[in-house]
């Protein structure tokens, strides 16, 4: 069963410096019938003009990762890590116990534009740790790179669930073919492009639920930047 959750259904907060939309309910959006799907918890589409940003604030007990799509994010944390974060490269904060991180947009003129995920971690009060790793255009093109796992496979950052987040860039006409497990369900994230995910048409800010398929083909009717997890 897929289940589309449409771009423009999403809540939307525009703070002029902040314009973001949430997949599921956060903050001052509060949206009852979509609190996160299996351990996914957040997906927050956030375009922050230049020199701006989110202060230094805590979080705890999250897996949190960042997937930058335009511009740079700059982000300092209290484990004493100060890192920018750029497109193709994803940053991995696991909370844990309790950290406290700010982000920025860098740059005093251009835009910036990411998405922020939130995971929830398979054990609470873990130590915090962080880890930023680069995935080339040419190992997403035309394939679903695995960016996010339990076990680091493949060079991806580690998170402390069972979840598996890939990236994919596509052509248009192209098409690939993911298969899950025995129960295990995906959600499927349209960053740009269209597509059609078994035959269900999406676009730019859709997502997606897939629940009871063996196996999900997504066939790009136009470039397409996308990102999928696979979930227990």
């Amino acid at each position: 069963m897929i289940r589309v959750r449409r771009s423009g259904e999403r809540g939307r907060v525009d703070y002029g410096w902040l314009d973001t939309r949430h997949t599921f309910s956060f903050g001052e959006y509060y949206d009852p019938a979509h609190m996160g799907f299996r351990s996914l918890r957040v997906i927050n589409e956030d375009r922050v003009v230049g020199g701006a940003g989110f202060p230094p604030h805590g979080h705890r007990d999250m897996e949190i990762v960042s997937y930058v799509v335009e511009g740079a994010l700059e982000h300092k944390d209290s484990l004493g890590t100060g890192s920018i974060i750029r497109p193709g490269e994803v940053q991995r904060m696991s909370a844990g116990k309790g950290v406290m991180h700010s982000e920025y947009n860098p740059s005093q003129t251009e835009p910036m534009h990411f998405l922020q995920i939130w995971i929830l971690p398979d054990a609470l009060g873990l130590p915090p740790s962080y880890e930023q790793k680069a995935f080339p255009e040419a190992e997403r093109t035309g394939s679903l790179r695995v960016l996010a796992s339990p076990d680091g496979r493949d060079g991806s950052v580690t998170i402390h669930q069972n979840a598996l987040l890939y990236g994919t860039l596509l052509a248009a006409g192209e098409k690939i073919v993911h298969a899950f497990g025995p129960g295990r369900a995906g959600w499927l994230q349209v960053i740009r492009g269209d597509l059609e995910v078994n035959g269900t048409r999406l676009s730019p800010g859709d997502g997606a639920s897939l629940v009871d398929e063996t196996q999900v083909t997504l066939q790009a009717a136009t470039e397409v930047e996308a990102l999928l997890f696979d979930l227990a």
